[in-house]
């Protein structure tokens, strides 16, 4: 298998996690291919203080959200598969619908019906039994939902080392470890 992996970045909260995505996946030595929507371009901007620019040029590909005839538009294109991070709902009702009006959402449905690993990192709360319904009929197209919750276990003493570990675990459906993912130490007597 190839070690391409494309990641799409959304306007939901959470831009740090696809930004630390990019990077983990590069110090893993995965070829990154980045899209991040025009809500995602602001959530960028308002989160980290980065610009568009700036995100991009850590991916070896980047691509305009509107460039729907991008190479990961097509199955032909081999990947590891896809994960959206953070991943609106609005994207999230995109990719259940099949309605792929741009690169990010068509990738998403390329990646599905190639049936590749697609990791939805869902940010929203709370939740209305839409949402629910949305995330129920992305896992039965064969989709992860993830949603960014932090683990604890691991006593982390920074929001740095939260990321990490979130990050570490998106990885994982893709079969990428990362040293900084940290396993469960089981309970002691």
């Amino acid at each position: 298998m190839n070690n391409r992996l494309m990641i799409g970045i959304t306007g939901a909260s959470g831009a740090r996690l696809g930004v630390r995505t990019v990077e983990m996946a590069g110090e893993l030595e995965v070829e990154t291919h980045l899209v991040v929507s025009r809500g995602g371009e602001a959530t960028l901007f308002h989160e980290t203080g980065r610009d568009l620019p700036s995100v991009m040029a850590q991916a070896d590909f980047s691509y305009p959200v509107r460039e729907i005839g991008a190479q990961p538009a097509s199955g032909s294109f081999k990947m590891v598969g896809m994960v959206i991070v953070p991943c609106s709902m609005k994207t999230l009702s995109a990719v259940v619908n099949s309605y792929a009006d741009s690169l990010l959402t068509r990738a998403a449905d390329v990646t599905l019906k190639e049936r590749r690993p697609l990791v939805l990192v869902v940010r929203e709360t709370p939740l209305h039994k839409g949402h629910l319904d949305l995330m129920r009929r992305a896992a039965d197209l064969g989709a992860v939902i993830f949603p960014p919750v932090p683990a604890f276990y691991h006593r982390p003493e920074s929001i740095e080392q939260m990321v990490d570990q979130m990050v570490a675990r998106i990885l994982e459906p893709f079969g990428l470890e990362h040293p900084a993912r940290r396993s469960w130490p089981g309970l002691s007597p």
